[in-house]
């Protein structure tokens, strides 16, 4: 199980995606290790364009909104692509795919977590964001409530999950670059720091979007080669390949079944209901919803990526089963195991189906999924930093230049701290961050948002307690869990023995919540109540949603 948590959760060996051929030989041996062209070519191809629309975007980014919000004037398509380019990540990419190879079937529990998420934000949330909301969730959270509370608990689930993801990410992008050019692992992060804060601090939330959008294409269509490539030397025959497969695993018919991989119905529950959840709760996804011109573009997004999103984990099951019937040669092979671990299964197949010129595109399209998802997590922060503590804790009365500028110099806190992280947990097992992050965003995010929008007895004390409820025991359970107390800081057997505590962590989120709103008859209590109507005909017709302050 330890293994798999590291396929799916960032771990760097799986975000680092070029690897370079010997036979026989690991390429993690640096004395081994040769320069891959291609992948280089396509990186600085791709870098180059990205630099340019962020110069064509700084030239479009003028306000407040244009900056977090891209100005509100991205289509629903767009958006879908860009939501899918923010969502789909290496961990995606290359862990799921790692696992399919690994576990057969089984390996396919975190796809379908990470997806049934999305009904949850397409049928109960996307509309009623976009009509509540101005730049970020927590306009939409302290709608009706007392907004310094609200806003302080909101900013800190929502740069906790940031800072949480950004580490993951750095530290694989630190190692890709490490591999592809053969650069110190310091520089390395220090490069894509330099290159993120470049995006986010000019170009704003348009050049984060079409960096996103044009990550996605090119993920989807290299997913896509590989699957139909599969397909082809298969004879388009899932029973040839099923059977290959299994043929390859010394007949082993398990790779064909489910139920071997969680067997624990406790941590099964909880891993579901952290990724479904913890998907609703994403601080960089939930603001891609304020994009879109109006509550029906919001809805298309959804449906759009919903559809992307999907066919890529499609994808990634036939790459997973391909991987296990056609990467049998030596050249990648360490004695049973893949050079490079499970999570190079891709990045193996994509060289076995397209050779080395495939195997470069791979690469920098490996870099690229970093690059679009550090982007809007960098966004995300910056704007709970500016927009939520900035515009409406401290000053309240602050201009949109004022705004703007403190965003720009968020931006280059958050992208300092993300190449401090990169370069501290350069050898460190980074796995438990980004279950935690999905863990934060469930437990503290998730709650606090959807019972705002659907409960009229909620009131703001019971927000803040049951919010900072979720966010603390969900940080104190991992911590004192298997992954942090046992593997890292060895500590012995674990206080907690769920790597996954979002079951319970989201209860007492959400019996904070209830008990101490109803037990709450203060003169405050009373007034957030009575606003739930005129939050309720904003949330339906969207009637002053555009310009509207959310003070």
């Amino acid at each position: 199980m330890g293994t798999m948590m590291k396929a799916l959760f960032g771990l760097a060996a799986m975000a680092v995606a070029p690897m370079v051929y010997a036979a026989g030989v690991d390429v993690a041996a640096p004395a081994e290790k040769v320069t891959n062209w291609s992948a280089i070519a396509m990186f600085v191809m791709f870098v180059g364009l990205t630099l340019y629309i962020t110069y064509w975007a700084a030239q479009r980014t003028k306000s407040a909104k244009d900056f977090y919000a891209a100005g509100g004037g991205i289509t629903g398509f767009q958006n879908g692509l860009a939501i899918a380019g923010d969502y789909m990540s290496a961990a995606s990419f290359l862990g799921i795919t790692g696992m399919v190879y690994l576990k057969g079937y089984d390996g396919l529990i975190f796809a379908i977590g990470f997806l049934v998420g999305w009904p949850i934000i397409l049928f109960l949330m996307s509309e009623r964001l976009r009509n509540l909301g101005k730049y970020t969730f927590a306009d939409v959270a302290a709608y009706r409530f007392k907004q310094t509370p609200i806003r302080v608990l909101a900013a800190f689930g929502g740069i906790a999950v940031v800072i949480l993801y950004l580490i993951a990410q750095m530290v694989g992008a630190g190692k890709l670059i490490e591999l592809l050019f053969g650069l110190d692992f310091n520089y390395a992060v220090v490069l894509v720091g330099v290159l993120i804060i470049a995006y986010v601090s000019f170009g704003g939330m348009l050049a984060t979007t079409w960096v996103q959008i044009i990550k996605a294409v090119l993920l989807l269509s290299g997913s896509t080669f590989i699957a139909i490539a599969v397909m082809y030397q298969m004879g388009f025959s899932f029973e040839t390949l099923f059977k290959t497969a299994v043929e390859n695993r010394g007949n082993n018919m398990d790779i064909l079944y489910s139920g071997g991989f969680v067997s624990d119905p406790i941590n099964a529950i909880s891993l579901g209901i952290a990724l479904m959840f913890g998907t609703a709760g994403l601080p960089h996804i939930l603001m891609r919803f304020f994009t879109v011109p109006d509550a029906k573009e919001a809805r298309k997004s959804v449906f759009y990526a919903t559809g992307f999103i999907g066919y890529f984990y499609i994808l990634a099951f036939i790459i997973g089963f391909g991987a296990i019937a056609l990467v049998v040669s030596a050249e990648y092979m360490d004695g049973a195991k893949l050079i490079g671990g499970n999570n190079m299964a891709a990045i193996h197949l994509s060289h076995v189906v397209g050779g080395d010129f495939f195997l470069g595109f791979i690469s920098a399209v490996a870099f690229a999924t970093i690059l679009a998802v550090v982007s809007g997590l960098t966004l995300a922060g910056a704007s709970a930093l500016s927009h939520d503590i900035y515009a409406n804790v401290i000053n309240p009365n602050a201009t949109e230049q004022q705004e703007t500028k403190i965003a720009k110099m968020a931006t280059l806190v958050i992208g300092g701290l993300a190449i401090l992280f990169g370069i501290g947990f350069k050898d460190q097992n980074i796995a438990f961050v980004v279950a935690l992050a999905f863990t934060i965003a469930a437990s503290a995010n998730f709650p606090v948002l959807i019972m705002s929008m659907f409960w009229s007895g909620m009131t703001t004390r019971g927000a803040v307690i049951g919010g900072w409820l979720g966010l603390i025991s969900a940080v104190v359970m991992v911590v004192l869990g298997p992954v942090v107390w046992t593997q890292i800081l060895q500590m012995g057997e674990a206080i907690v023995p769920y790597k996954f505590p979002a079951l319970f962590t989201v209860i007492i989120a959400f019996v904070g919540i209830w008990f101490f709103s109803i037990t709450d008859k203060s003169a405050r209590a009373k007034e957030d109540k009575e606003g739930f109507e005129a939050q309720f005909i904003r949330s339906q017709t969207g009637i002053g949603a555009e310009g509207a302050s959310s003070h």
